[in-house]
């Protein structure tokens, strides 16, 4: 689990907006972009992955969601 404080000042990389944590995906998620970045545990510290190119779409979007970074054909 991260620190609420160390939460508080984590923003989306894509659109500046806070990322709330889920604990059971391990992962931080940005309502706005729907993207879900990853928590990796590295020997007992926990790193959040703040890049875009990392990010995957939010647990239940995977079906309706596009690449980030990428258009509609």
């Amino acid at each position: 689990m991260i620190a609420s404080e160390f939460i508080d000042i984590l923003v989306c990389p894509a659109c500046k907006g806070p990322v709330e944590q889920d604990k059971t995906a391990q992962a931080l998620l940005c309502q706005t972009c729907r993207l879900a970045f990853p928590v990796r545990d590295l020997g007992g510290k926990l790193l959040p992955v703040m890049l875009v190119e990392e990010a995957s779409p939010m647990p239940g979007d995977q079906e309706t969601a596009k690449t980030p970074g990428t258009s509609a054909s």
